[in-house]
């Protein structure tokens, strides 16, 4: 019995040992299309917040796109919230920032991003995902038609998660990596 149970360890093990070896092995092509679609993510988030932000976005469409944008994100996912009239950085839940967002008091809101590039490369973590950073600029301009103007840049910076899921098709257990947006924290803000 004890033998039975041995056996069993180092099958168990070798398994996880070789799913942990597969999933270190990316091919230099793998990478570039993981990095591409973990861009295309940011873009997307870029779009979703500018729409959402946007006062000319129906309420009804602003928040389908909510529920877009939540699923660019992993769970527990916090987004940081500055000003050039306050020292401390505030963190929301996505979804309570997004709401915030839609809710801001002015007339119209622009919030446009750019200069999108990796900081850091993806690193393989002990749980089988791999962690990246990736920085944005974001200009966010507000106005109100009783003259009131607020305008800065931020500086953050997005994780992304890349982990390989499985899907089954037709009988067949498919594998496919996963790219998931994480926290996006505020490392400066300016005018």
């Amino acid at each position: 019995m004890s033998k039975i149970k041995i056996l069993l360890v180092a099958v168990f093990c070798f398994s996880l040992a070789s799913s942990a070896f597969s999933q270190a092995q990316i091919s230099p092509e793998r990478k570039r299309a993981i990095d591409s679609l973990a861009i295309e993510k940011i873009r997307d988030l870029s779009k979703y917040i500018s729409i959402i932000g946007s006062k000319e976005t129906p309420f009804s469409e602003a928040n389908r796109v909510i529920e877009r944008t939540l699923e660019l994100f992993a769970d527990d996912s916090q987004i940081g919230v500055s000003s050039l009239h306050r020292t401390e950085i505030q963190y929301y839940g996505v979804r309570p920032y997004l709401e915030h967002l839609m809710a801001l008091n002015y007339d119209r809101v622009n919030i446009s991003w750019y200069n999108i590039q990796y900081i850091s490369d993806l690193e393989l973590q002990p749980d089988g995902r791999y962690v990246g950073v990736i920085t944005i600029y974001q200009r966010f301009e507000g106005q109100s038609d009783d003259g009131l103007t607020y305008k800065d840049t931020t500086k953050k910076d997005i994780t992304v998660y890349v982990e390989r899921k499985h899907t089954q098709i037709g009988g067949k257990l498919i594998g496919f990596w996963d790219v998931l947006l994480g926290d996006v924290r505020v490392t400066e803000t300016t005018k």
